[in-house]
Order: structure tokens, then sequence, then C-alpha cells
């Protein structure tokens, strides 16, 4: 055992994380689905998801043979929303290849969906005791300033770099308290800002803190400008009040998920009414246009132009492709966060 290895295993066993509601389990199902939440999001985000998610889908064979919409509602206000849409697809794979049994071996765990390499040894590793190296977030950014390695991790020769480091780094034993030892030090300790330095058990031998560049460590993403895209969204009520949505296509943003329908950002009133007439046969009066609201995502912002409106008559085809969703069931219903909050914040005043 490296001397970096069994001081993180020491430090893990005393100061470490072990009341999250996925640790003291070496259930692979609830390891993989904690491991897939937590990929770009926070700890204290996941965990009332992930209590929802396991009382809804107790086990793989339940959450396999869910319809997609309700996996889509029970993500919903997560984000990235094509980690669900993987997360369903593995588990129908794992039921239907592995008859229900998730594989031990990193290299069949990664060829899943939505596994890559770092998330399969960290389920083969907390679940199995696997020896596997991880590389997520947390675990880079340590490695990166304990051993100074300069330029983007993101940039495969870096990222090949710290591979190597990881594996050169692991323990013939004990892999389950060195593998979450890391996660919980990178999380607590080695923060991405104002570190605990004094608190790590491995600041003596790390680089940046001797050399007093972990301010500069890890090298931030390169600049780009991020594209911004526009569209008017519609919220329209029928008679009874409730708000007419959309089921977004399974690929792209906000796929699976409901939402309110989408025009072009520039397009007249009689342009949104004659368009909501020969999509939807829907007869509707527009009320006065509303204020911009900017959604970033990864690769670029998202500018929504709202505008409310009300059902005044219908053809024969009328609603066949929208989805009624009266106020009492936005809160539940399975809509990305932003039109979540843009209909609770609206209550649509005008359309009463």
């Amino acid at each position: 055992m490296t001397d970096f290895a069994g001081r993180i295993i020491a430090w893990q066993t005393v100061h470490g994380r072990h009341d999250l509601p996925w640790q003291r389990t070496r259930d692979p199902y609830r390891i993989w689905l904690s491991e897939i939440m937590l990929q770009q999001t926070q700890v204290a985000t996941v965990i009332p998801y992930y209590e929802r998610f396991i009382c809804r889908f107790a086990d793989l064979h339940a959450l396999a043979s869910a319809p997609n919409e309700a996996v889509m509602a029970c993500w919903a206000g997560l984000g990235y929303y094509s980690r669900a849409r993987n997360l369903h697809r593995c588990a129908q794979q794992i039921v239907g290849a592995y008859g229900g049994e998730f594989p031990r071996r990193v290299e069949q765990l990664a060829q899943l969906p939505g596994i890559g390499r770092s998330t399969a040894a960290a389920i083969a590793a907390l679940a199995f005791g696997e020896r596997a190296a991880i590389l997520d977030g947390n675990v880079r950014r340590v490695l990166v300033r304990h051993f100074a390695i300069e330029g983007y991790s993101g940039h495969s020769k870096v990222e090949r770099v710290l591979w190597t480091r990881a594996e050169s780094l692991l323990p013939a034993e004990e892999i389950e308290a060195y593998t979450q030892g890391l996660m919980d030090l990178g999380a607590t300790v080695c923060a991405r800002t104002r570190p605990i330095c004094l608190a790590c058990p491995v600041n003596d031998t790390c680089v940046a803190r001797r050399e007093q560049t972990i301010d500069k460590l890890p090298a931030p993403r390169p600049a780009r400008e991020r594209p911004v895209r526009s569209a008017t969204v519609l919220a329209m009520q029928d008679a009874s009040g409730a708000v007419l949505l959309e089921l977004r296509p399974p690929a792209g943003i906000w796929g699976g998920l409901l939402s309110l329908p989408e025009f072009e950002a520039g397009a007249t009133d009689d342009a949104i009414v004659a368009a909501v007439n020969a999509r939807y046969g829907l007869h509707i009066a527009l009320a006065e246009a509303l204020g911009e609201i900017r959604h970033k995502f990864t690769h670029y912002t998202y500018v929504m132009r709202p505008r409310c409106a009300r059902v005044v008559g219908a053809t024969g085809i009328a609603y066949s492709s929208l989805r009624r969703v009266a106020e009492e069931e936005l809160e539940t219903a399975p809509l990305p966060a932003p039109i979540r909050r843009l209909l609770l914040h609206l209550s649509l005043p005008v359309l009463n």
C-alpha cells in the first residue's frame, strides 16, 4: 500500500462521510443510482431526489419496468436529463442482458448506458471490492493539486496523466475505504474554493501547497463564447384552468419531459395564433408579451420569451399532441425546473 493511500484510508475511517443514504450498503443498484445522480450535482441537492427515487423504484426491476414518463417525473428538477434516460435504458439492459444482476467487471460496467470509466470503477470498488481507479471531479482536483499537474484536466493529454497517476496509487486492500476517502477528501477538504489544507491527511506531500499554487489549480476550462438560442414559449390554459403542455422528444433539450410549446423568437401574434391552430387545432386569444427568462445550459444559453394564451375554441384534432396539467399538478408533473418555476411564478393570472 502506498503511503498516500494508507493515509487516505486512515483519514476516511475517522473523518470521512459515513451517513449518506447510499452508504453502508453493497447493493450495486443503490450505489449506481447515487453515482449517476452525483455526476455534476452536489450531495445536498441529490439526497432528496435519491430518497424519492428509491421510494418510487425500490430496485432494478422496478425501474426497468417503469414507464419512461414516470422515471422522468421522478427526476424532474435534477437537471442533465440524459442521465435519467440513460439510467432507464441501463436498468432495462441489465435486466435483459444480465438477468437483473450487475456485472462485476469494470470493462462490462463501462459499456452500459450512462456509465463511463470512472463511474464503472466506483460501482465495482464500492459494491464488489474490485481494485479500480476512479477519476471524478473531486478526485481530479485532489490529484491535480497534490502532484501539481498543469493544464486543463479535460484535455486528453492531461487526462491520461491523471489516469496513470490514479492507477499507480491504488492500494492492494481496503479499496472501498480508499475510494470513498478520495471522494470525501475532494468534497469536504480539498474544495474548489477555500480548501481546508490543515485538515488534509496528505498535506505534507502536496506540491501545490508547498509551491503556493493551490488557487491556480486545477487549471480552468479554456474560455469559449457561449452561443444563445431564443424561442417564444406559450402557456395555454383551457376552460378548466389546466395548462396545455407538449411531451418533448426522447433526445435533446429536456428530452422526455413535458414543456411549453415553442415558436420562433420573433414570431408575430398572428403567426403564433395560426401555428397553434395548424399544429393543435386550437383557437387562442393571446395575452400581452412578458419579459425574457435566461437559462444556462452547458453549451449554450437558452432565452425564453413566455406568452400566455386562453383557448377559445377547437377543431376535431384538438389536444391530440398536448397534455393537460392542472395547477395543483404543477409541483409533481415531469417538468424541467425552469418551466416549473415559470408556471408557478406566473400562476397564469391573465387567464383567470
